[in-house]
Order: structure tokens, then sequence, then C-alpha cells
């Protein structure tokens, strides 16, 4: 099972995402940001004020929107030298 340990905001819509099998991938949301619970996160501002739920293992926003790890994981591009 994927569990995101860590989350860092790079910039636009990309996040740095470390996984518990140590592999780090950048995330691209922007072309996901549609729907009642991600449409507010095309402000920039409300975007970058994720957190790494401990509880869940994932990445969520104060307005409740989240998505699975392995949905991060699916989308994301290694970064290179990860493991």
């Amino acid at each position: 099972m994927r569990r995101i340990i860590e989350a860092e905001y790079i910039h636009d819509y990309k996040i740095l995402i470390t996984f518990n099998n140590e592999i780090k991938k950048i995330v691209d949301l922007e072309k996901d940001l549609w729907g009642t619970m991600f449409e507010p996160l095309k402000d920039k501002n409300l975007f970058k004020l994720f957190r790494v739920d401990k509880d869940i293992h994932t990445i969520v926003w104060s307005n409740g929107a989240d998505l699975s790890p392995d949905s991060f994981y699916k989308i994301g591009i290694p970064l290179s030298g990860s493991r």
C-alpha cells in the first residue's frame, strides 16, 4: 500500500511527493483541478496550503479535497535519481 510521507510545493500546480517506498515524484495537478472539490484549488494561494495527513497518508486541502496516494503515484513523474 502506497503512502505519502512528505510533500513540498514546487510552483504553479506542481508538488514534489515522497512515497513510503522512497520514490519521489513530481505531480502536476493543473489539468485535474475540476469539479466541486477541486475548482477552488485553481487559486494558487489556496492550492499551496496542502498538508500531508498522517492518518490517511495522503495530501489534503482545507476545503476537504484529497486524492488517494495511488492516484498521486500514477500521475506523478519520477524525479531523476529517485530510487
